[in-house]
C-alpha cells in the first residue's frame, strides 16, 4: 500500500495543501500524529505535533518556538474524509479553534468564521452543527479536566520521538 498521505483543506482562505512534510509518528483508526514545520516560517513558532482524533473530528496540536521550548495547544475543529483507495486523509478545517495557554488560560476563537462560512455558503448546515457539536464536546473535555487524559497517548509517543531524536544527535 502506497505511504498515508495528508491534505489540509480551509475554507477561508479557500485552499487545499498536502502536508508532504508531515511525519506521522503514529496511525490506528481511531488516531493519528504527525511532527510538523510551519508551512510558512513564523516569528513566534516553528513547529509541533498534532494528534487528530478521527472519529470525534478534533485535532489536538502542541506547537513550539524555535528552541523547542513548548507555547501552546492549538485545537481544531476538523471534518475528516479518508479515501482507501489513495490512502489519502483530508482534513477540512471547521474554523472554530481553542488555544490552551500553559497558565491554564483558554481561548475560542473564530466563531465569527464559521458564521461568515455558514452564511457564505461555504458551509453546509451539516457540517456548521457538527462543528458546533465538537466544539462542546471539546470544551466539555477540556472544562472537566479530562483533555490530560486524552491526550496520553499523544504525549507518550511525542516523549519517545524526542527521545530517539536526542539520540540521533549523540
Amino acid at each position: 500500500m502506497e505511504s498515508t498521505k495528508l491534505y489540509r483543506n480551509r475554507l477561508i482562505p479557500k485552499e487545499s495543501i498536502l502536508l508532504d512534510q508531515d511525519e506521522i509518528l503514529y496511525q490506528s483508526d481511531t488516531l493519528l500524529i504527525t511532527k510538523w514545520k510551519t508551512l510558512k516560517p513564523k516569528a513566534f513558532f516553528s513547529g509541533g505535533y498534532s494528534c487528530y482524533f478521527l472519529k470525534e473530528g478534533y485535532k489536538i496540536s502542541r506547537f513550539y518556538d524555535s528552541h523547542d521550548q513548548f507555547l501552546y495547544w492549538y485545537c481544531d475543529i476538523i471534518d475528516t474524509v479518508y479515501h482507501k483507495q489513495e490512502n489519502t486523509y483530508v482534513f477540512t478545517d471547521l474554523l472554530a479553534d481553542v488555544v490552551i495557554f500553559p497558565n491554564g488560560e483558554i481561548r475560542i476563537l473564530d466563531l465569527n468564521e464559521l458564521a461568515d462560512a455558514h452564511k457564505d455558503g461555504l458551509l453546509s448546515s451539516e457540517l456548521l452543527h457538527q462543528a458546533l457539536y465538537r466544539l462542546n464536546q471539546l470544551l466539555m473535555l477540556i472544562y472537566d479536566q479530562k483533555l490530560d487524559s486524552v491526550t496520553q497517548l499523544f504525549m507518550d509517543i511525542i516523549s519517545e520521538n524526542q527521545k530517539h531524536s536526542i539520540r540521533s544527535y549523540v
